[in-house]
């Protein structure tokens, strides 16, 4: 087979599954449900057959793309809009534990044991069934956790800690170039900048990796490789 032919759609897949991505929407690996997985397993087998068959043209390889985009789309509107279709087409969240109980029914139903269970469970750093009050199975096969209340992290309310202002931390060098941008949204300048350097041992910005002002309005740096190295090593 020609490589330009070859070529030609590789490009064309590309810019086709892009489209598709974004029509589709932003969604994480960890939120795919099982049919979205097998969806894109058999969407990645269809363009290779597509891309390395002398008989199937650019425009074949476009069609498969637009029809199987439109599916996706149709498919994700009729579970959005039908309820009574979400059930059957998605499948819907299983309570593994409520009360603090384990409902082996559901366990043996979801073909979990409970060593899979506890593997879940310590991904949520809970190490024991008996801190969980409940448990859910979500129908991307990810678990999620309703903790004992002796088993929550105090918060500020219950320790009577004054609330602070919350605000997002923001990156003010990175690989040695100062973000200016950042600096204006805080108010700041590059003379506080660098006075806020020296005072952490850093005249330069060009020795910084990364630095950040945290929550709390503090400089944290994390010094470039070159600087950690010792003298004389390469």
């Amino acid at each position: 087979m020609e490589y330009g032919s070859i070529f030609i759609k590789l490009i064309a897949g590309f810019i086709g599954l892009w489209v598709m991505t974004r029509l589709l929407g932003k969604k994480e690996i960890s939120a795919l449900t099982p049919f979205d997985f097998i969806s894109a397993v058999i969407l990645g087998d269809l363009v290779g057959e597509t891309i390395y068959e002398e008989k199937h043209s650019v425009l074949m390889l476009l069609f498969t793309l637009a029809v199987w985009t439109v599916l996706s789309i149709l498919f994700e509107k009729v579970t959005q809009h039908i309820r009574k279709l979400r059930k059957p087409l998605e499948g819907e969240p299983e309570i593994l534990i409520r009360d603090g109980k384990v409902d082996l029914e559901k366990l043996r139903r979801n073909n979990l044991d409970f060593e899979q269970l506890r593997m879940m469970l310590r991904a949520k750093d809970t190490f024991s069934i008996n801190e969980v009050a409940y448990a859910i199975y979500e129908t991307n096969g990810s678990l999620s956790l309703l903790k004992k209340p002796s088993y929550e992290p105090a918060t500020r309310e219950e320790l009577q800690i004054p609330a602070r202002e919350v605000q997002l931390p923001q990156s003010l060098i990175e690989s040695g170039e100062i973000r200016y941008t950042a600096l204006e949204s805080l108010g700041k300048n590059k003379s506080w900048l660098m006075q806020e350097l020296r005072k952490s041992g850093y005249p330069d910005p060009a020795s910084v990796a990364y630095a950040e002002l945290n929550e709390e309005g503090e400089l944290c740096v994390v010094e470039s490789v070159r600087q950690q190295a010792k003298p004389g090593e390469v």
